[in-house]
């Protein structure tokens, strides 16, 4: 596919690389990312389940996977789905890589750069459920305009879903969860599904834990779990 120049470049906050890479985990970004990677710069349209293969039912997205564990759970769990990840963080990228390489995942595929970007060349329609686990909660009041809720994304989230879809999110930071359900209540796509405390209180069995969860818990924090509908 050819290039688009025309991509919009954005300012991706936060950290792209940590502490150096091992060396088998610089030979997993070498050799296995390019096979597994969505590549927006390369002119990577159409509908996703197609990157997958003839066997894949539905495509699942999780934006900012952090260091994978929740992709690779549903991954495993779910072989008839396609799971599509976004994460700029090459060191959570090579986590992941080490996992799906380890029991052989062959319906993975990820983009290690700007979800916006993804999501603009999503068509309408096309994925079936969401995941935004922990996301970075921007806590200085100035800063709030880099939270990836907003009416914006949940636009382009609304359209790439499909009807009747389901969106996760999860925050350990009660302002940002305040923050979340009052863009999502606002937005005329999506529907709380929540009908008792229980239901954002606790976390589904199949909702996989993740680090970040692990690390709130033994920090006494204690997260949300926001399910919404696509209507």
């Amino acid at each position: 596919m050819s290039g688009n120049s025309d991509l919009q470049r954005r300012h991706v906050y936060g950290r792209r690389k940590g502490h150096s890479l091992r060396a088998g985990q610089a030979k997993l970004v070498r050799e296995l990312l390019p096979q597994l990677r969505v590549d927006v710069d390369a002119g990577a349209t159409g509908n996703p389940r197609d990157w997958f293969g003839a066997e894949i039912r539905a495509v699942w997205l999780e934006i900012g996977f952090g260091g994978g564990e929740h992709l690779f759970s549903q991954a495993q769990a779910h072989p008839d789905r396609g799971i599509l990840g976004c994460e700029p963080f090459i060191n959570g990228v090579a986590k992941l890589l080490s996992a799906v390489d380890r029991v052989g995942l062959s319906n993975v595929r990820i983009h290690d750069g700007d979800a916006r970007d993804l999501l603009e060349r999503l068509p309408d329609g096309c994925i079936e459920r969401v995941f935004i686990l922990y996301p970075d909660p921007w806590p200085k009041t100035r800063h709030h305009k880099r939270r990836f809720i907003c009416a914006e994304n949940l636009d382009q989230i609304a359209r790439i879903m499909t009807p009747g879809g389901e969106l996760r999110f999860a925050s350990d930071i009660p302002d940002y969860v305040r923050w979340t359900l009052s863009h999502m209540r606002r937005h005329p796509a999506f529907e709380w599904t929540a009908e008792r405390p229980d239901d954002w209180r606790t976390r589904r069995d199949d909702w996989p834990g993740t680090r970040y969860e692990t690390k709130a818990l033994d920090a006494g924090r204690i997260p949300s779990y926001l399910m919404f509908r696509r209507v």
